[in-house]
């Protein structure tokens, strides 16, 4: 009897010490608590830590709460890694997890404020938002008839971004009744409506009041200076207005100005790359529009038989006339008086006479394009006055 007894005793006080401290867990049972359970309430802890103990006698006397409120794992983990995730400060920290999404109490360690916070927020206190539901539900540019908004931009891939989550829920959680708090993916679903707002790294954090926005500019990421700023600093801050939804076309040179942004080596080769296309480029054309050298006048008259299908020995008798009279430089004169003479003879013959008016106002225009002449010089005179200049002087 008395042995029965004895065993009795002993059942009860493990009974009793094992309700006055919390299941340790270990980081890998965590995250499959995270998996399989809709609620669980995890704090971090450390050996020598004498909040952590005020923590843990809190959350022994709520424990019976909180499983009959919402059917909540309430655990410990104790050194663990993944407090990282959830609080910059680390242990102690509390944190309520809603379908693996984290929640970081950031109260007093009281029993009825503690409650109070985690039944009120069984659901995400922070919305996702995207380019198709943002202004829809913000209104930002009409006005924001919806309320205040405060918005973070992050991306999947931002390790910071993923150690705010559990704060940007504790700011959403003080802020439910006051405005709205929201998140939205640079990277993904709100790339769009990030380049309408200039948003070029994560995490950022605008808050959009009465159709204003105000950037949040400081380096502290604490649930206090958050609220701090929504509720009365945002008044420091610059104002600038909300700018409409791009259309496509903006919206696409936004997109390109961004990644070149994003991407600098980019602008590294192509300018390399564009100036030596330019550099090519303009030498080609330097070198079209380099000035052919003046032709001699044995090769000028050649050229110009054959261009326009005289005969050539008889033009070629008269070039050292025209050199002795020291005309050389005279082009007008002793390019046009060969030709000129040539036209006299070309009379007594109706089909060449008819062929060299044809091509006559045509030898003028390429003879100045092709040798730099002046056109407006050699088409100066009256052809029938410089046939009788020609007369006069035996050519």
């Amino acid at each position: 009897m008395n042995f029965c007894v004895i065993l009795s005793a002993i059942f009860i006080f493990l009974k009793t010490v094992e309700s006055a401290s919390l299941e340790v867990v270990t980081d890998d049972e965590l995250l499959n608590l995270f998996k399989s359970e809709k609620y669980v309430v995890v704090l971090f802890t450390k050996k020598d830590c004498e909040q952590c103990d005020n923590y843990e006698n809190e959350l022994i006397h709520l424990r019976e709460d909180l499983v009959d409120t919402l059917n909540a794992w309430v655990v410990k983990a104790v050194n663990s890694q993944l407090v990282r995730l959830y609080n910059p400060n680390k242990e102690p920290a509390l944190v309520f997890f809603r379908h693996g999404i984290p929640l970081l109490y950031d109260g007093p360690i009281n029993d009825d404020m503690i409650l109070h916070t985690f039944t009120e927020n069984k659901e995400p206190a922070v919305k996702e938002l995207s380019d198709d539901n943002f202004e829809h539900l913000t209104q930002a540019a009409s006005g924001a008839t919806t309320g205040d908004w405060f918005i973070m931009f992050y991306s999947t891939d931002c390790v910071e971004c993923q150690r705010l989550q559990a704060r940007f829920e504790a700011v959403g959680a003080k802020l439910r009744t006051r405005m709205n708090v929201a998140r939205v993916n640079k990277h993904t679903t709100g790339a769009v409506t990030a380049r309408r707002f200039g948003v070029w790294e994560v995490p950022s954090f605008i808050l959009f009041r009465q159709g204003n926005m105000y950037r949040y500019t400081i380096h502290k990421y604490d649930v206090v200076s958050f609220v701090s700023f929504v509720t009365d600093w945002y008044k420091n801050a610059r104002k600038e207005k909300v700018p409409v939804p791009k259309n496509e076309v903006d919206d696409f040179l936004q997109m390109v100005v961004d990644y070149l942004r994003d991407n600098p080596w980019i602008w590294k080769i192509g300018f390399g790359s564009v100036g030596f296309t330019i550099l090519s480029i303009f030498i080609i054309i330097s070198k079209l529009k380099a000035k052919k050298p003046p032709l001699s006048a044995l090769d000028l008259c050649s050229k110009v038989a054959k261009e326009n299908g005289f005969e050539e020995k008889i033009i070629h008798k008269k070039i050292d006339k025209c050199k002795k009279q020291k005309l050389r430089n005279e082009s007008t004169l002793w390019i046009e008086k060969p030709i000129e003479r040539r036209y006299k003879k070309f009379t007594y013959h109706p089909w060449a006479h008819n062929k060299f008016q044809k091509n006559f106002g045509k030898f003028y225009i390429k003879l100045a394009l092709k040798n730099d002449y002046s056109l407006k010089k050699l088409m100066k005179t009256n052809t029938n006055e410089k046939i009788e200049d020609n007369k006069k002087s035996g050519i």
